[in-house]
């Protein structure tokens, strides 16, 4: 079966509808699904909850989306480097349900392994802990945290073959692998597809049964912060 579609809007025709929750693969802005992003910007969809590592940046990745005022709630572990997104909270226009990063990935893999939720020591006596579950387990308290199960995924990869087997490219697989098996639907983006059986199975980061749709595009690889040494006087 091949999963390749011409376009980031036509692999998204018929999945979007107002008030889903997406999972959105990335990590600053390494490994994000720009081309995804943009076309969920453009379709017009509205009043989204997204669950992201972060928000990106002013006018670039989820950013772009927050300054349509496309997303209502963000489920995230760092909302730094995006002025719109403290404006946005700040003003209540925005909510945010904050997470540790390693519970925000487990609760993506818990979600897309079945599991409806788990219990963690991470956040105990914090605000993260108000509202939820408390359980004594061999003398020490952990938390509830519920499992994500998202109507869609999208995610950015390095390769894949027309099944949807996919190879991603070093950092850049971060959350993507957890965000894609959360969705009811997986789309991706990716550098290149090449011919089917072309992978070593062996190096496959994520097997093909969970992706739907692929798209081919070209990618703005930004740096989010660029610092240099300042050159010293002569």
């Amino acid at each position: 079966m091949n999963k390749v579609y011409p376009s980031a809007a036509a692999a998204l025709e018929g999945l979007l509808h107002d008030g889903m929750l997406i999972a959105s693969g990335g990590f600053g802005l390494c490994g994000i699904p720009e081309l995804l992003i943009a076309a969920i910007r453009d379709s017009g969809v509205k009043g989204l909850t997204v669950a992201s590592n972060n928000a990106g940046v002013d006018g670039f990745g989820l950013g772009q989306l927050l300054e349509t005022r496309q997303v209502k709630k963000m489920i995230s572990s760092y909302v730094g480097e995006n002025a719109e997104f403290m404006r946005q909270y700040r003003s209540g226009e925005l909510e945010l349900e904050f997470n540790p990063q390693g519970t925000l990935a487990e609760r993506m893999r818990a979600g897309g392994a079945g599991i409806p939720g788990f219990y963690t020591a991470t956040g105990v006596g914090t605000v993260i802990a108000e509202g939820k579950e408390h359980h004594d387990f061999d003398g020490r308290t952990y938390i509830l945290e519920r499992g994500i199960v998202a109507d869609l995924a999208i995610v950015k990869a390095w390769r894949a073959d027309p099944s949807g087997n996919l190879v991603f490219r070093k950092t850049a697989r971060n959350f993507n692998v957890p965000a894609a098996t959360c969705g009811k639907t997986c789309v991706v983006e990716v550098e290149e597809v090449v011919p089917l059986g072309s992978l070593d199975p062996d190096k496959i980061h994520l097997p093909g049964i969970y992706v739907h749709r692929i798209i081919v595009g070209t990618h703005e690889k930004r740096i989010e912060n660029r610092t240099v040494r300042k050159k010293e006087a002569v």
